[in-house]
């Protein structure tokens, strides 16, 4: 039996997802050989959010004018991008997209985690760099991601057990993330909404708690995509996708080279936002959060080491300095300036591997 989204995407008519033989399949596609991180490793990952430190990044609407990048039919070799988590250090993928579209190095898909997954497809969906720019400088997604600011949250963490009390279960978070994801859909033009009908093919990592698998979303609603992908646990209750239930999926598959090369990419150029300082001085952990910070680079960092190893380029922004939970706009400008960098210290790599394979 085919299954509606209408009801979970603002009351709009919704593309039923794809079907075959009266079945209705997702393209989930799990990764191979993945196996699920302890228990601890969430509670870290929550621990840390809620110390302030882990956060997906702010983004903001964009002017009327300027808002679609032009993308424009591509020879091989494919070109893939793999884009990294890293809550606010995102604005990175943004300087680094910058370079690629002024270099006409043109980009065939894209695989997101987290952040990567936001501004992967946004950018699929045909929204343009500036606009992107925008985004991360005006904090008007912050508002959409954390309605309510997470202190004032915890506050009236004891009201969220009166429905319970009265026999109402709901999935644990502070946070739906529904407003976050109409938001999206409200931001991408309708006729982009779905991810089948993206400007390039896109898909959007995710961790289905139900199978403990990490799974590529390819098809259906592009916000309810990007809510799962970025539904950090404990700040976010999980998305309910048919049967699974979804959280972002950076925990054990943060840099997704091998779903860029199964969307078809030739080269795949990957994003590395978890590249952590060798040494850090013991004063630099008195400040609340530091260290669940710390842990969290140095295991995004060794989970990145395979994929990172299979990807044909990599480009690894200096952000290392930018909280993961930044609101400040002008840790906003450094992450898109030090992607830019990156970006640039690594074109004449990237050139010679697309002439290399002509």
């Amino acid at each position: 039996m085919d299954l509606d989204l209408s009801s979970i995407v603002y009351g709009r008519p919704h593309k039923t997802l794809l079907s075959q033989g009266g079945s209705t399949e997702l393209a989930l596609e799990p990764m191979r050989n993945s196996l699920i991180r302890p228990a601890c490793l969430l509670s870290m990952i929550g621990l840390t959010i809620l110390s302030g430190f882990f956060h997906a990044p702010c983004l903001a609407q964009d002017s009327a004018d300027g808002s679609r990048h032009a993308l424009r039919a591509t020879n091989r070799p494919k070109v893939g991008l793999a884009l990294g988590g890293g809550g606010a250090r995102g604005a990175a993928h943004v300087g680094v997209l910058k370079i690629l579209e002024q270099q006409g190095i043109q980009i065939d898909c894209i695989t997101g985690t987290n952040v990567g997954a936001i501004v992967g497809g946004l950018y699929s969906a045909g929204i343009s760099i500036s606009a992107l720019e925008e985004m991360f400088t005006k904090k008007s997604l912050m508002h959409s991601y954390l309605t309510v600011p997470v202190k004032v949250r915890l506050m009236i963490v004891p009201l969220f057990f009166v429905p319970r009390v009265m026999g109402k279960r709901g999935y644990d978070g502070l946070y739906k993330g529904n407003k976050f994801r109409n938001f999206l859909n409200k931001y991408v033009p309708q006729s982009e909404q779905d991810i089948e009908d993206l400007k390039l093919p896109f898909g959007a990592i995710a961790l289905n708690l139900v199978d403990g698998k990490v799974h590529t979303i390819k098809s259906g609603n592009l916000g309810t995509a990007l809510q799962a992908s970025s539904a950090i646990p404990i700040l976010r209750k999980p998305v309910k996708i048919q049967d699974g239930l979804y959280v972002d999926g950076g925990v054990m598959n943060n840099v997704p080279v091998d779903e860029a090369k199964a969307l078809g990419a030739d080269i795949v150029i990957a994003v590395d936002l978890d590249d952590p300082k060798a040494t850090q001085t013991a004063s630099e952990f008195t400040k609340l959060g530091t260290v669940g910070q710390r842990v969290l680079t140095l295991h995004f960092a060794n989970v990145d080491k395979t994929q990172l190893a299979k990807a044909e380029a990599v480009i690894r922004p200096e952000v290392d300095q930018i909280g993961l939970m930044s609101t400040n706009s002008k840790d906003a400008e450094a992450a898109i300036q030090a992607g830019e960098r990156a970006a640039i210290e690594s074109l004449d790599q990237i050139k010679q591997l697309i002439d290399g394979a002509n």
